[in-house]
């Protein structure tokens, strides 16, 4: 939390040193055993992990959300480590959140906190600026019962409690009120034109191809190799959030096509930071065709393409065609790496994608992208058609990276039609 750093002798400010905290709630809920991606928020918000606890309860204690036992444990670590704040992988009321920081004397802060925080360094354009000062404002509207508290509360007749503390609270929230509003104005505006720049594409009858997928799955390096742009690109988390769309030359074909970097998803990502970023999701909602960029060597590979799944569906996109772009085929070890760089997977309850697996970094595989890209823009010129993709079958349809056994020859699924001259 950058609220936390400190400032090193020689002027330079030097990260928070940050606890980690993740309460394991047992089946039907989201757990990160080894709180990994919570140490890449950290990292990526400028903070220090210098220690990691996870607890198990059946329940959030109301209080101090991991019970007084443990809090008492957490409060021994911050000062074995001399840490300057506590992180928890999960969402914190904002009276959870208040009792924790008094009971363990330093900045406490949640994963919806971690994100915003992240997302506030990284909006570079106005509308990104925009989406998350919304998102922003949207979260302290519900924790403004903390920011007041050093302010008296003065009995105001029978029954009645009043004094300045609660009077500075009602018009903090008038003033975020107008606040929220005025940027939702704003953000109304940029929606406009955004569709007008999609009806003009429409009209040029533009092939729309978007980029979505986890956050640091090499989107935006993709981005870079597939339209020779110059889009930052870095490993960490949400290292870009402004949507990007430039103009993707695809050998052969004479229609235009446009390719869009949208803002990568993460596990619990806020809904109100879905909602806010609505204008920038929108691309891929009205995509022709979604590249699902996964990266290969991730250990929790197929939890993160299920949450990818969940938010395309929450915005409406889930029934749009997707090609499967499993990058970082570089970081594999040989014995992982896959029989064919092209095959297929079946994803949603038997509906089979196509899948290609690639590095964006060396350039393996892209030869191959870009003819699937090719097959797609030419049969959805044919057809006309825009609904779920089945590809045809291979007979190197089965990887070592996968379970999957391939679909028999005779098996006899119908390619969809805008991959109908896919061979």
């Amino acid at each position: 939390m950058s609220s936390a750093d400190t400032t090193a002798p020689n002027g330079l400010a030097t990260p928070a040193r940050a606890i980690l905290v993740g309460v394991d709630f047992g089946r039907g809920k989201a757990f990160d055993a080894s709180l990994d991606e919570l140490a890449l928020l950290a990292e990526s918000a400028g903070d220090l992990a210098v220690a990691r606890i996870v607890a198990k309860r059946k329940a959030p204690d109301a209080a101090l959300f991991v019970g007084s036992g443990k809090a008492d444990e957490i409060k021994a670590m911050v000062l074995t480590y001399q840490a300057d704040a506590v992180l928890f992988d999960q969402a914190l009321s904002p009276a959870q959140q208040r009792n924790l920081e008094q009971h363990l004397g330093v900045a406490v802060a949640d994963r919806t906190m971690l994100i915003l925080e992240i997302f506030g360094e990284r909006a570079q354009s106005h509308e990104g600026k925009l989406q998350v000062d919304l998102a922003r404002l949207q979260y302290l509207s519900t924790r403004l019962v903390r920011r007041w508290s050093h302010l008296e509360r003065q009995s105001g007749g029978i029954g009645m409690r009043g004094g300045p503390g609660e009077a500075q609270i009602e018009l903090d929230r008038r003033m975020i009120a107008e606040r929220i509003k005025g940027v939702k104005k704003q953000l109304e505006r940029v929606k406009k034109q955004r569709s007008t720049q999609r009806r003009s594409r429409e009209r040029n009858q533009t092939f729309r191809i978007s980029l979505v997928g986890y956050t640091n799955a090499g989107k935006s390096t993709l981005f870079n190799t597939l339209v020779n742009a110059r889009v930052y690109a870095a490993d960490q988390l949400f290292a870009t959030l402004d949507t990007t769309t430039r103009q993707l030359h695809i050998e052969g074909n004479t229609r235009s096509v446009s390719l869009s970097d949208t803002v990568g998803f993460i596990r619990d990502l806020p809904h109100k930071l879905i909602e806010a970023f609505e204008a920038t999701l929108q691309e891929a909602n009205d995509a022709d065709l979604l590249l699902h960029v996964v990266d290969c060597a991730s250990p929790v590979l197929a939890e993160q393409m299920a949450e990818v799944q969940r938010v395309l569906v929450e915005i409406g996109a889930s029934a749009i065609p997707q090609v499967l772009v499993y990058n970082k085929l570089d970081q594999l070890e040989d014995t992982q790496r896959p029989r064919a760089l092209v095959d297929s997977l079946e994803i949603d309850g038997g509906m089979r994608t196509p899948r290609v697996f690639i590095s964006a970094r060396s350039g393996e595989g892209m030869t191959e992208l870009r003819a699937l890209l090719a097959t797609a823009v030419a049969g959805q010129q044919d057809t006309g058609l825009k609904t779920d993709v089945e590809p045809p079958n291979h007979d190197e349809s089965m990887d070592r990276l996968d379970d999957e056994p391939a679909a028999p020859a005779d098996a006899a699924i119908p390619p969809h039609p805008i991959f109908s001259t896919f061979a």
